[in-house]
């Protein structure tokens, strides 16, 4: 559902600012596509923000279809981050990655 705003914001440097979990929170986008179990989603750096788990900052992969209003914002991602890897084994396929 928002893997056009995940991926424009991966192209454009930026990072993307979105509700999820109930938190707000902004992430870095590193890979965008379909995972093995057919659910559209993203593996994210998270900058900032709340999480379930109380980690605050580090590696994320969400579903697209449980996030809410994402939209690029004015700040510069420091993408890719320390631990990122091209075509990861938790996607089927992709539509868009570093």
């Amino acid at each position: 559902m928002w893997a056009t705003a995940a991926c424009a914001a991966l192209r454009n440097g930026r990072c993307l600012e979105l509700r999820y979990d109930g938190f707000t929170r902004v992430v870095e986008v590193h890979t965008v596509g379909v995972s093995t179990a057919g659910h559209e989603i993203m593996s994210v750096w998270q900058v900032r923000g709340g999480s379930n788990s109380g980690e605050r900052a580090g590696w994320k992969l969400m579903r697209l279809d449980e996030a809410l209003g994402a939209v690029e914002i004015d700040e510069k991602s420091q993408a890719p981050r320390s631990g990122y890897k091209r075509n990861p084994k938790t996607f089927r396929s992709i539509t868009c990655q570093l």
